[in-house]
């Protein structure tokens, strides 16, 4: 299994379009290889002293932290899922859009160390 995380500010007062957005775009990661894809909206993440989710993306007084990641089997699922999505000329007008502050968002790829639980 193959991580991809982020965090990133959104306009809070754009919940419901962002829900919208982040469906399509599941829908899309989804068809492209993804095994699952999670968007969570902050409601008890403080600013900390030293850093924080809304620290690490700067978040402003009219946004929003969300924490979201997508599986995939492995890295070149990832890789080849992202080119795909990209060329999505719907995704790239979301992406232009402003409601997600995209220059502030953190993203990165994780291999998986421990997987636990429920789904593991």
């Amino acid at each position: 299994m193959y991580i991809e995380g982020f965090v990133l500010p959104v306009k809070t007062a754009g919940r419901d379009q962002y829900i919208t957005e982040a469906t399509y775009a599941a829908d899309l990661f989804l068809g492209f290889g993804a095994t699952r894809v999670v968007e969570a909206w902050a409601d008890d993440a403080p600013v900390g002293e030293v850093t924080s989710f809304p620290r690490a993306v700067q978040l402003e007084e009219d946004e929003t932290a969300v924490f979201s990641w997508i599986e995939y089997p492995d890295k070149c699922t990832r890789d080849a899922c992202n080119a795909k999505v990209m060329e999505d000329e719907k995704m790239k007008e979301q992406m232009e859009s402003g409601l997600i502050a995209g220059r502030r968002m953190i993203y990165g790829g994780f291999t998986v160390l421990l997987d636990k639980g429920r789904g593991a």
